[in-house]
């Protein structure tokens, strides 16, 4: 028999997360027994509290939520489970925001524009370690990459900085320290030549660097 698999999905739509729901625990569509929701989340914090507490395989997540976006949870989700595989679903095609989704370690990566069917196809092998980025995704990615100006560890702590976080929690959430975090933050605005935060803020908001339902 094959191993039972466990999943959190988070979407601010009910529909949605009803549908995903639906489709994940139907016997033989994604595994042979299914995958067992064990707890849906409306908001970025709510997915990162039922991560921490069920461990589940899979984390099935959206990017525009309230409270924290798609990024932030991620990223948060990578340092308080590490094993939990994390599937993005999202209708965002902004390149800083897909570039920063897969530097935080995505595991999987699809568009809500496209046919759900792809994402059930791709599910078995990511559950076992498989990435996958949809192809809609990949030229959003290239296109993202000529015009780079920002690393991807400066886009992770910009997210975190216009969240609200202070240098010595993202530091803590990162893992590097509080100094490094500085420097970063430093380089981020000289690059962009912004002197403020609400400066990186418009910027990053007119470049797409950042979710603006996330702040």
């Amino acid at each position: 028999m094959s191993r039972q698999h466990y999943a959190v999905i988070a979407d601010d739509h009910a529909i949605v997360r009803a549908g995903i729901r639906d489709a994940l625990e139907k016997p033989g569509l994604v595994t042979a027994q299914g995958i067992k929701v064990v707890q849906e989340a409306a908001d970025g914090l709510a997915a990162i509290a039922a991560v921490e507490q069920h461990k589940p395989a899979l984390l099935v997540l959206d990017v525009q939520m309230p409270l924290a976006g798609g990024v932030e949870t991620l990223i948060e989700v990578r340092r308080i489970s590490p094993p939990t595989k994390v599937v993005v679903l999202t209708g965002v095609t902004a390149g800083g925001i897909v570039s920063s989704l897969v530097e935080a370690g995505v595991d999987g990566l699809f568009s809500k524009a496209d046919d759900n069917s792809e994402l059930y196809q791709k599910l078995p092998g990511i559950l076992l370690g498989q990435r996958y980025i949809a192809a809609s995704f990949v030229e959003i990615l290239e296109q993202a990459a000529e015009s780079e100006v920002l690393t991807g560890r400066e886009r992770q702590i910009l997210n975190l900085i216009l969240s609200g976080q202070s240098n010595k929690e993202i530091a803590r959430t990162l893992g590097i320290s509080a100094k490094t975090v500085d420097k970063h933050r430093t380089s981020m605005m000289q690059k962009l030549n912004v002197h403020s935060v609400p400066q990186l803020m418009a910027h990053a908001l007119r470049e797409g660097l950042i979710d603006p339902n996330a702040l």
